[in-house]
């Protein structure tokens, strides 16, 4: 029976599979798979019983490193920011979940986020703590996201995106393409850039494909365009629409990096994951789900 992912005081863990590697200890190899995380505050997360394993027991600082292992462990943040947005759940049955996210709520606990995050709200709001995404999108971005909600049926969902056997639609707004009428394909090769956050087109083999049509919905300049991302990179459609010369609208890292600040409310990035669409895996029955949110074409502005 799949163990589920333990949770404390309403917060789920967060996982890790221990890659290969020669380490003398699973804190060696924690301290080497996360830089970032000074080796005092794993050894004080142990300390405290917060670093499990797959039988959900604590995990010591001597405990032998095995390539593979699954390992579960809280993270803490002080002052954690609230985000005042909430999300919708379009859909939910004994397999799957899907829920409407708002701008600027991430999906899973990162960074300077753990209570703040889609997926905690849910295993509160369905009190369900196998609920697991079977895909991300980025925290400017809004819409639909996908969570399996039964790990006996998890593995036939996951298929869905690794076989590429699932139709998604995103919406966009930005700077006007004359001319870009039939759907173009942006294909090219993406990688980390600098900072590491960021992703570069680079020479070589393309990895990633978008289809990318202009509607006639047009305004002083700004279009909403429907992208379809035939790969799932990270931050495809927002680095191909840039490379393009269009812009998402309030993108603050492409096509260049914006000086790091809050969260402006009032202009949140004007990208939307709009639908999604596939053949269930369980009973074969078309599946078709959309977003009840909607993007905002800029009414007085011209773009510079």
């Amino acid at each position: 029976m799949p163990q589920s992912r333990p949770i404390r005081d309403g917060v789920p863990a967060s996982t890790v599979q221990l890659p290969q590697g020669v380490h003398g200890s699973v804190l060696e190899g924690l301290c080497a798979r996360f830089p970032a995380v000074a080796r005092e505050v794993w050894m004080q997360r142990m300390a405290r019983g917060r670093v499990l394993d797959t039988r959900h027991q604590p995990v010591g600082p001597e405990a032998p490193y095995v390539p593979g292992q699954t390992i579960h462990y809280f993270r803490e943040v002080e002052d954690e920011p609230v985000i005042p947005f909430e999300e919708t759940i379009i859909h939910a049955d004994e397999h799957l979940v899907v829920a409407d996210k708002p701008h600027f709520l991430p999906v899973a606990p990162t960074g300077a986020y753990v209570r703040q995050t889609l997926l905690t709200r849910l295993i509160q709001r369905l009190d369900n703590p196998d609920l697991v995404p079977l895909h991300r999108i980025d925290r400017g971005t809004a819409g639909l996201v996908l969570f399996s909600a039964n790990p006996e049926t998890r593995g036939a969902y996951q298929s869905l995106f690794r076989d590429r056997r699932i139709a998604k639609q995103y919406l966009a707004v930005a700077r006007a393409l004359p001319g870009l009428r039939e759907p173009l394909l942006r294909e090219s090769r993406l990688e980390r850039g600098e900072p590491f956050f960021r992703m570069a087109e680079v020479e070589g083999v393309p990895n990633s494909a978008s289809r990318i049509e202009m509607t006639h919905d047009q305004r002083r300049g700004w279009a909403l365009y429907r992208l379809w991302p035939l790969t799932g990179r990270k931050h495809q459609l927002r680095v191909h629409m840039a490379a393009l010369g269009a812009p998402i609208l309030n993108d603050q890292a492409y096509p260049a990096l914006q000086p790091r600040s809050h969260d402006d409310y009032a202009r949140p990035l004007q990208l939307l994951a709009q639908t999604l669409s596939f053949n269930d895996p369980i009973d074969g029955g078309r599946r078709h789900f959309a977003s009840e949110r909607q993007l905002v074409l800029p009414a007085g502005i011209a773009p510079v």
